[in-house]
């Protein structure tokens, strides 16, 4: 059995897609939704896969043992993202989450992998036969993993495209998906390292929102609001949509704060109390504009922050 190097994962940057110019100089794949894994593959037909803390999550996805059958005799260190997809094949980070966190009960792991199957994507090769594979350049590492040919019911190795970094980001667009991310053609893997050689390009999507509540900041923030709860209208009521932690500047945090002291009530505005410690609600009357990753199947949205105040809205506006 192989001794095999741990080697922690590199992690990409937010940004924008590279200019035209240069844009033969990338490779574009699809961003998944799902937790990052490093799979570790002895060539002893066993497997460890190791989240990006560094935790063995090995027992919550035991669908996923078989690769290292597959892979006997082949020493390996893949990097790649665990993802649950959905009748469209998509990946879904709602459905993955009923997986996580099973390290510690075999037979609820089990049990959850007959109804919600995992999906291994596979991506980058860091080690592979007894060699790093760390210092070369990404076509090499990509060619080598292409090579192995690792493409089943519980795992895959989807393509990347060379160049056509806009008809890739406009395809993950129609299709739902949640964006691309672009990497040099003649990047080195760099472990533990947020590069700038790979970079993710998220679809922002946005919406306007009634504010129906706030949580108090802590230290410097005492007193101003540390989070928004806001909702959507809807023919009754108000339904409660997330919590609103970031992209205020202090100027605009320290508005906003002023507006929600005069409007506060002592009873929540919302359809239903949110499950949130420490709230304050105030009168449905603040309207605002908010980014976001994409929606849960129960409407509340995921990795939002605010964008700007909406005074030419009124909540009346948003029915």
């Amino acid at each position: 059995m192989a001794t095999l190097p741990r080697i922690a994962p590199m992690l990409a940057t937010p940004g924008h897609l590279p200019p035209a110019a240069t844009d033969d100089r990338w490779a574009y794949e699809v961003k998944q939704d799902g937790q990052r894994a490093v799979a570790y593959l002895p060539g002893d037909g066993s497997l460890q896969l190791l989240a990006r803390s560094g935790a063995d999550i090995t027992p919550a996805y035991p669908d996923l043992a078989g690769l290292g059958a597959v892979l006997a005799g082949v020493p390996a260190v893949l990097d790649g993202e665990i993802v649950a997809l959905d009748g469209r094949g998509r990946s879904d980070f709602e459905r993955l989450q009923s997986r996580m966190g099973l390290t510690g009960s075999p037979a609820k792991a089990a049990r959850m992998a007959r109804r919600v199957p995992a999906h291994l994507v596979l991506f980058d090769a860091v080690f592979l036969r007894g060699r790093e594979l760390v210092p070369l350049p990404y076509t090499e590492r990509r060619a080598a993993l292409e090579g192995l040919g690792l493409d089943g019911t519980h795992w895959s190795t989807p393509a990347a495209v060379v160049g056509h970094g806009a008809q890739a980001l406009d395809m993950t667009r129609e299709a739902g998906l949640e964006g691309v991310i672009a990497k040099r053609l003649t990047s080195v893997y760099e472990p533990g390292v947020r590069s700038r050689a790979w970079i993710k390009i998220r679809h922002v999507r946005t919406m306007d929102v009634i504010v129906g509540g706030w949580v108090p900041g802590r230290g410097r923030l005492g007193g101003l609001p540390g989070a928004l709860l806001v909702g959507e209208r809807h023919e009754g009521g108000l339904r409660y949509a997330g919590s609103v932690g970031t992209g205020w500047s202090d100027a605009e945090r320290t508005r906003i704060a002023g507006l929600l002291g005069v409007a506060a009530i002592d009873t929540c505005p919302f359809d239903e109390v949110p499950p949130v410690a420490g709230a304050r609600w105030v009168l449905p009357r603040l309207v605002g504009e908010v980014r976001y990753a994409t929606r849960t199947r129960a409407g509340r949205l995921r990795q939002p922050s605010w964008h700007r105040l909406r005074p030419d809205l009124a909540p009346d506006d948003l029915a």
